[in-house]
């Protein structure tokens, strides 16, 4: 009926479309269950006298501060890893080596230090500018 050679194109279809569907649903479990263990919480906190909306506020968890120059940083590394295949391109590497690698990887940290610089002084200028006014 069926040999081994042609159930492994089909393992791995299922195998693939059922991550997805798994990741989806260890989210929405996560969630709820966080939504519960704050609720009971927060009913804890209410039962021993604390102000519903203290209670409330010592639950909810502090919003992650935007840094502004994370598309900076992302465009420096895309940008050093591009010049990195550049590089191999002009130099004749092949994927398969591990130079092709190694100077993918060296463009981006060269990116990396670029933005740093760029986010340094961009900082620093601020700075003065705050503390000028």
């Amino acid at each position: 009926m069926f040999e081994a050679s042609d159930l492994i194109p089909i393992f791995g279809v299922v195998l693939s479309l059922s991550i997805p569907i798994v990741a989806i649903v260890m989210v929405f479990i996560t969630s709820i269950k966080k939504k519960n263990r704050d609720t009971e919480l927060r009913l804890a906190l209410v039962q021993q006298g604390t102000d519903a909306e203290t209670a409330k506020l010592l639950i909810e968890e502090q919003a992650e501060k935007h840094n502004k120059y994370s598309s900076l940083r992302w465009a420096c590394v895309l940008i050093g890893a591009g010049l990195g295949a550049l590089c191999n391109g002009l130099c004749g590497v092949d994927t398969e080596d591990v130079y092709f690698w190694i100077a993918i990887g060296a463009g981006m940290g060269f990116g990396l230090l670029i933005s740093f610089i760029v986010e340094y002084k961009l900082t620093k200028k601020e700075q003065q500018e705050q503390s000028e006014a």
